[in-house]
């Protein structure tokens, strides 16, 4: 930990007095002289509060974020609307202050908060079991490699390559250390090359794919279980958690393990963190599952009451015995996504998927009948979708549109350099028929 120490002169003065010593120099004396530094650090004279609010102020108002932009960016983050509800409760002290709850007695809030995070997330992914939250949906996906490398006593990941690319290189960067054989499926039309993956995932621990994937297609995730299983593999899918509003839950294709990102459940997009990734599983895997997870029970009165019940972590146990190093889980975080689904509820939740979905499709319709872009592909997606810009680059559109306050999506060649030429973007439920009627007739001006 570092910190600010706001010591004057007069300050350093009486604890030199205190130490009997003449100065703060003496204090080094022991420290060769060529080797000590002189001088003065290159770093701007101190200021008051009043001229560094100000100049944080400033320096904020140069962020181009959501407020002043209309947002059709994704591809892992995403604009949501966020009730007022989930802030306030965020703010109360026993949740933003408190520390790790290793003593329940003092704990309990923060404790139950957990335990409604679980119980909403094993409800949401329809597994049975889930751990009190990963630090993002690109290291839960990383941990459930190795959840299924240490169940199965293989070697061998089998990834496809429409997962998010940032998550692909999370996995392999863990893979790395522990010498895992990392294999990617190639897609065909937006949607992972099927054959390709029954084929790879021969002699594999683990198999995993994203739901919906990187480019916003829906996958045949049964079909996908199935070869895993035949194969003797843990079937890992990816969600995004607002999708399971609508679309088959986890569970139900019979996943082994079910993870993904949190941001879009009550979580701004913060420039990109901080997130929180869930992870959820099968009760016969919970001593192999990563992290921390709280449990209920009763005490000496029979009152119920909560305590963190798994850790098998290296800080804990053997940790040639610990199943990862993960050191916490992102509560605050998961405070904000359970307030979130608790505030919206099934119903909730399945009208804002409902929104995304229909309001993408109303979008892509639109987007397409405009001269010089035409759809990516045909496969059925939720509130994600890719364009084809034939007569202007990707990079070219979002410059000039994003200096007009419009963030028309992401540019594919920055991922896929074969797919550069695309577009992706994204719709979600705050999205209205007059932003995305004004997007379809900026980009009708471009082309």
């Amino acid at each position: 930990m570092g910190g600010f120490i706001p010591n004057t002169d007069r300050d350093r003065q009486l604890m030199c007095e205190a130490l009997g010593i003449s100065s703060v120099e003496e204090l080094f004396s022991d420290i060769p002289e060529n080797v000590r530094f002189r001088g003065r650090l290159n770093i701007p004279e101190g200021m008051s509060e009043v001229e560094v609010s100000d100049l944080m102020l400033r320096l904020s108002s140069k962020n181009a974020d959501t407020s002043k932009l209309v947002c059709f960016a994704g591809a892992g983050a995403y604009d949501h609307f966020i009730p007022s509800v989930v802030g306030h409760v965020l703010a109360r002290s026993e949740f933003y202050t408190a520390y790790t709850p290793y003593q329940p007695e003092v704990s309990q809030a923060v404790l139950q908060s957990i335990f409604e995070y679980q119980t909403m997330i094993v409800r949401l992914t329809g597994m049975d079991v889930s751990n009190a939250s990963m630090y993002d949906g690109a290291t839960a996906l990383a941990e459930a490699a190795l959840m299924s490398v240490a169940t199965t006593k293989r070697k061998k990941i089998v990834l496809s390559s429409a997962i998010h690319p940032e998550y692909r290189e999370v996995v392999k960067t863990y893979a790395r250390a522990v010498e895992l054989d990392v294999q990617e499926v190639g897609f065909k039309g937006g949607l992972t090359d099927m054959a390709a993956l029954e084929a790879a995932s021969k002699e594999a621990a683990g198999v995993m794919m994203q739901q919906p994937n990187f480019f916003g297609c829906v996958e045949d995730m049964e079909g996908a279980a199935k070869i895993a299983h035949s194969a003797g593999a843990l079937f890992t899918a990816c969600v995004n958690p607002i999708s399971l509003g609508i679309l088959k839950p986890p569970g139900e294709y019979d996943a082994d393990i079910a993870v993904g990102e949190g941001q879009c459940l009550g979580n701004p997009l913060s420039f990109g963190g901080p997130y929180l990734g869930f992870f959820a599983t099968k009760e016969k895997l919970v001593r192999r599952m990563p992290g921390r997870l709280v449990g209920e029970t009763v005490d000496v009165r029979g009152k119920r009451g909560f305590v963190l019940t798994l850790q098998t972590r290296e800080q804990h146990i053997r940790r040639e015995r610990a199943t990862s190093n993960i050191c916490s889980n992102e509560a605050l975080n998961a405070l904000a996504a359970t307030v979130y689904l608790a505030t919206m509820g099934k119903q909730g939740i399945r009208e804002v998927a409902e929104l995304c979905l229909k309001k993408a499709h109303y979008l892509k319709k639109q987007i397409t009948s405009i001269p010089g872009f035409e759809a990516a592909t045909d496969a059925p997606f939720f509130n994600e979708f890719a364009v084809k810009c034939s007569k202007n680059k990707p990079s070219e559109i979002i410059s000039q549109l994003s200096k007009n306050g419009v963030l028309p999506g992401v540019d594919l060649g920055r991922f896929y350099p074969e797919l550069g030429g695309q577009l992706l973007i994204a719709v979600t439920e705050k999205r209205t028929k007059a932003e995305m009627d004004d997007l379809v007739k900026r980009l009708g001006g471009i082309a």
